[in-house]
């Protein structure tokens, strides 16, 4: 028994045996690889899809590339790093401030002084100075408020913040000022530990970490991405399910807004300018006045700029203003950047960037609008470069002062809202201004390379708009023409048409010019020649054309038919009132029309 249980398997058993252990092994060694290949896989999956853990260069990403720099984050916005720490304060240049937190700063690099214009008065501080001047009155602080660098000015925050709706924070790692000016933001709860990356994705280096609990500015959605602003001021990116209670937040940070008061009419104005080139033609301004309906406000272009040191030229008469006042109607005279002593670009820089040059004029302006019993001042600056904007502007500023205190109407000129123009600061100018007026004309000018209106339907219509869009309507002004154009065209040669190749001008095959005319004088000249007039729907506008000699005639005429729709305009949009360049080019069937729309 014991010899037939230890007889060996048939050797068909250990075949199959050693088949089971083969394909075991072989499964074992498949399942092996399979995961080897599903972690591989996994492993550049992760790497491709996973988020990444790489850290932003944080100088980089606030553009610091020297020691002492610090830098600065407004409300949404990572500027350049053009601010310093010193003696533990924080400063930022003057061009920072100015153009991203209090516009009304302003900087006199000439004679080294920072000016802050109030309604009533203006500060005044010194560099290196520990002390302001408003008033007359010094008052100390425990810094420097001005600090510079070469020609480049560094205000201290805590000054900017005395006059400024705003909160600021200084954090390191690196040196940075955190401003806000915003009065309203959306804001969310982070949900938890996570981290704010540079761009919406995983892949996107990392800005920082933000903890549950934390709250942040929310600036934009992006897909399931959000922009945010941190409090320590990285602008990045945080998944949208990584937030909540995403809602609007007021700040009332206790500030007091300065109060520039203005003087408002109780009637719609109706201006006209009085063109007057010398003392004897004041003589004429009882015949102006009588051939009038409805007038209430005349500006005589009495005043001129004689020079760059703010010198003015003076033709005004206190016998002209108590005319006018004889019939109800102020006085608002114009004074003038050309037409006189300067007449460029270049000299009203040079007048209006130097304080002391600003201040002269004003004094000037005051003293002969006290002289002659003057109601208002009418700014009419037309060579204002871009440069030249900042400057412009602070005049405004600086001459709001003395108008209020002396309750003085102040008035400014602008030309039709257009990109170019945008120095002109029409918002500033209807904060600290009682009225913006539109010259609503010269859409083509003496000088245009092509003919056309003075002032078509839409043209004025978009200037109206645009500057309501900065200005309230209660303080808007629109000026109509008086006069058109009547414009001649003649065909350009060969060689003019080469010659402008590579010049603007080479888009214009004919060779243009124009000469002014009041209406009635313009309507004379069509006449004359024999030419149908037509209604032009597209202008508002009658016009006719002609030819004689080889050149051919063009005219949008001015009139009462013409006029009508802007004084429409004038009242739909609730402005305050019309204006007029200029008296004695309108036909008498004028002031019946605008009669009707300013009572």
């Amino acid at each position: 028994m014991d010899q037939r249980r230890r007889r060996r398997r048939p050797a068909r058993g250990r075949k199959q045996s050693r088949r089971r252990r083969k394909r075991n092994l072989i499964l074992k060694t498949g399942f092996f690889i399979i995961v080897i290949i599903a972690a591989i896989a996994a492993f550049f999956l992760w790497r491709r899809y996973g988020p990444s853990d790489q850290q932003a260069d944080r100088n980089e990403y606030y553009g610091i590339e020297s020691d002492g720099q610090l830098a600065i984050v407004v409300n949404n916005e990572v500027l350049e790093p053009r601010g310093m720490i010193s003696d533990g304060r924080a400063y930022v240049e003057y061009a920072i401030v100015r153009d991203y937190i209090n516009q009304r700063f302003y900087w006199d690099p000439g004679e080294n002084v920072l000016l802050y214009t109030l309604p009533t008065d203006t500060v005044s501080v010194g560099v290196g100075a520990s002390e302001y001047t408003l008033a007359n009155q010094k008052t100390s602080t425990d810094y420097v408020i001005l600090r510079t660098e070469g020609s480049t000015a560094y205000i201290a925050l805590d000054f900017v913040a005395q006059y400024t709706d705003m909160s600021y924070e200084v954090f390191t790692d690196p040196d940075r000022a955190v401003v806000v000016t915003e009065k309203e933001e959306t804001v969310a709860e982070v949900k938890r530990d996570t981290q704010v990356r540079y761009q919406g994705g995983v892949k996107s280096p990392i800005l920082t970490e933000v903890s549950k609990g934390d709250t942040v500015a929310v600036i934009e959605d992006e897909g399931d991405w959000k922009k945010v602003r941190t409090q320590d001021g990285f602008i990045g990116y945080l998944k949208q399910n990584r937030l909540r209670d995403e809602q609007k937040t007021t700040y009332d940070r206790g500030f007091e807004e300065p109060v520039y008061t203005n003087i408002s009419k109780d009637y719609v104005i109706n201006m006209a300018w009085h063109n007057v080139t010398n003392s004897d033609a004041n003589s004429s301004v009882l015949e102006m006045i009588a051939s009038t309906k409805g007038l209430n406000t005349i500006s005589p272009t009495w005043f001129h700029v004689a020079d760059t040191s703010g010198n003015l030229e003076s033709i005004a008469s206190s016998e002209y203003v108590n005319y006018a006042h004889q019939s109800n109607i102020e006085v608002w005279a114009a004074i003038r950047d050309f037409d006189g002593g300067i007449s460029s670009q270049e000299e009203s820089y040079a007048l209006l960037s130097s304080t002391s040059s600003r201040t002269n004029l004003i004094n000037q302006l005051m003293a002969a609008v006290f002289q002659t019993g003057i109601d208002g001042i009418n700014v009419d600056f037309e060579m204002i470069s871009e440069e030249c904007g900042e400057h412009y502007i602070q005049f405004i500023r600086e001459l709001s002062v003395q108008c209020r205190k002396n309750n003085i109407v102040l008035s400014v000129d602008n030309y039709v809202p257009q990109n170019y123009n945008q120095q002109y600061h029409r918002g500033e100018q209807g904060a600290v201004a009682d009225y913006v007026v539109i010259m609503g004309y010269d859409e083509h000018y003496g000088g245009s390379p092509e003919a056309g209106s003075v002032a078509s339907y839409d043209f004025v219509k978009a200037g109206i708009e645009n500057t309501l869009e900065e200005v309230p309507a209660e303080k808007v002004i629109n000026a109509v023409p008086f006069f058109t154009r009547v414009w001649e065209e003649t065909p350009k040669t060969e060689e003019e048409i080469a010659a402008a190749q590579g010049t603007d001008a080479a888009e214009y095959t004919m060779n243009v010019t124009s000469t002014a005319y009041g209406m009635a004088d313009a309507r004379a000249v069509v006449e004359q020649a024999g030419a149908q007039i037509t209604w032009d729907e597209t202008t508002q506008q009658n016009y006719a054309t002609w030819e004689a000699n080889g050149v051919t005639y063009e005219v949008w005429l001015e009139d009462a038919q013409s006029l009508e729709p802007r004084l429409k305009l004038m009242k739909d949009y609730g402005l305050a009132g019309t204006a007029a360049w200029r008296l004695g080019q309108e036909t008498s069937d004028i002031w019946e029309l605008i009669l009707q729309y300013v009572n």
